[in-house]
């Protein structure tokens, strides 16, 4: 529900990705804008009326792109609570907005420009080429090996033992991602996939 740049990306995403999307937004110039691209209506979802006759109590996931208004965002929210959605998600502009979603209900709530900060913070401050913070503490990352990780097996090196990080896979140059073992070796120009919390993480991507 909205059709915003953050609720436009989602729908034109999933539908490419082949799912079943339907697309709900208030103004008649948006609606037209998008017209053809994916299914789509016309409709106030801050009125719980219009979320029933749409049916959304049938669907699995519902995302709530509304950012703009924070009283907007709120009663949708709450409407497709009321309704029992399993699965909702939601855009929040900020802390405030995003512990108010929370405590109504929402399941999954994100905040694109604070996580975007968050992510962009981690890649420029060190070696990392990707970086995702899952929850609890818990992120994932795509870095170089460490010099003193080059020539050696998993086991050998023991990293997990000595950082308390666990590589997950590995992708050399050219070749396919495979799935870590502690018989796989790291090569300098290998792209190593690992988990951790996100200090410990810093801490083995700072290695030299």
């Amino acid at each position: 529900m909205g059709l915003g740049r953050f609720g436009s990306a989602i729908a034109l995403t999933l539908e490419r990705l082949g799912h079943d999307v339907l697309a709900a937004e208030r103004s008649a110039d948006i609606v037209a804008q998008f017209t053809g691209r994916f299914p789509l209506v016309e409709a106030d979802c801050t009125n719980p009326e219009a979320l029933v006759q749409l049916g959304v109590h049938d669907f699995p996931v519902a995302v709530v792109g509304v950012g703009t208004s924070l009283e907007a965002s709120v009663l949708i929210a709450g409407n497709l609570v009321d309704l029992g959605v399993p699965q909702i998600w939601a855009k929040a502009i900020s802390a405030e907005h995003s512990r108010i979603l929370r405590r109504i209900g929402v399941h999954h709530v994100v905040l694109p420009e604070a996580d975007a900060g968050n992510r962009v913070a981690h890649l420029v401050s060190g070696k990392l080429l990707d970086y995702i913070e899952v929850e609890d503490d818990f992120t994932i990352v795509k870095m170089r090996p460490p010099r003193e990780t080059q020539g050696f097996t998993l086991e050998q090196s023991q990293i997990r033992k000595r950082y308390g990080v666990t590589v997950i896979g590995v992708k050399p140059p050219g070749e396919d991602f495979v799935y870590a073992t502690p018989d796989t070796r790291i090569s300098a120009n290998d792209i190593l996939i690992v988990s951790g919390s996100a200090d410990l993480l810093e801490r083995f991507a700072a290695r030299p």
